[in-house]
């Protein structure tokens, strides 16, 4: 039987959910699937460009829908879905992290808008992104009263920077 791409990125996201990231292979997936490896193939250069696409897919399933809040209200709820998204799977913030490690524009840019609407130049919206985005990744796995005060003091930090009141 012939899969599509989408069926095989939501049947790896089980798949990882199982056994977790390291022991999550093409050959794995394709045993799983009933199909010989090469057939995965077919729809992916090679296993980056399936995890990546597992990434993806977790990323935008994680998504909320878009609200017309304040620029801050907004940071909160962009790192409280990235949380979310990554918390939901076994090992998702660590395939979050891999995927994104050298080029997290995926992640940072919707961070990043909301700061320069805020008010934030360029530099401040990149580098305020980068480490909400860092505090994230690091600290998924923390109590949910140490992350909000976390993102809290973060959040307070950037106000402060803009000049806008809590």
């Amino acid at each position: 039987m012939g899969y599509r791409r989408g069926q095989i990125v939501d049947r790896a996201i089980d798949v990882l959910d199982e056994v977790g990231l390291d022991s999550l292979s093409m050959r794995k997936l394709a045993a799983d699937l009933g199909v010989q490896p090469g057939a995965l193939y077919h729809h992916f250069e090679n296993k980056a460009a399936l995890l990546a696409a597992v990434s993806d897919e977790i990323l935008r399933r994680g998504r909320r829908p878009a609200e017309i809040v304040t620029w801050d209200a907004e940071l909160h709820l962009l790192c409280v879905g990235l949380r979310d998204a990554m918390r939901r799977h076994r090992d998702g913030a660590a395939l979050i992290a891999q995927v994104h490690r050298f080029d997290a524009e995926v992640l940072e840019q919707p961070l990043r808008s909301a700061l320069e609407r805020g008010g934030a130049d360029e530099h401040l919206a990149r580098v305020g992104a980068r480490t909400l985005v860092r505090f994230v990744l690091a600290h998924e796995g923390d109590q949910d009263d140490d992350f909000s005060l976390g993102l809290a003091l973060l959040l307070d930090g950037l106000r402060h920077r803009l000049g806008s009141p809590a």
